[in-house]
C-alpha cells in the first residue's frame, strides 16, 4: 500500500504556535487586527481622506503587532495570565472574629 500523504499531528497537550506568537496571543493579536478595522471603517465613514486613515491603520497596527509579540516574548504561554491573576490576591485577609477559621 502506498503511504498516506496527510501528516499527523503529534501535538498532543502542546499548545498552538504561530509564527512565534504562543497560546492566547493569537487571540489578542486577532482582537487587535479586529479593532484597526473597526477603527479604520470609522474614519472611512466620518470621511477622513484615504491616505490618512491607511496611514494611522499601518501605524496602529505595527504597534499592536510588535507589542503582542512583546508580550509573548516576555511572559511566554502562561506568564501574562499568571500576572493578571496574582494581581487578584488580597495581601491581606482581614476578619474581626475567629468564627470562620474555627469548625
Amino acid at each position: 500500500m502506498e503511504n498516506s500523504v496527510y501528516s499527523v499531528n503529534k501535538g498532543i497537550n502542546v499548545s498552538i504556535e504561530f509564527k512565534g506568537l504562543k497560546a492566547q496571543y493569537i487571540w489578542y493579536l486577532g482582537g487587535g487586527i479586529v479593532g484597526l478595522l473597526i477603527l479604520f471603517a470609522a474614519l472611512y465613514i466620518a470621511g477622513v481622506n484615504n491616505y490618512i486613515c491607511l496611514g494611522i491603520i499601518l501605524i496602529a497596527g505595527t504597534g499592536v503587532v510588535t507589542y503582542v509579540y512583546k508580550l509573548s516574548h516576555k511572559y511566554g504561554e502562561y506568564g501574562l495570565m499568571k500576572k493578571a491573576a496574582r494581581k487578584k490576591v488580597p495581601s491581606v485577609i482581614r476578619s474581626s472574629s475567629r468564627k470562620p477559621f474555627q469548625l
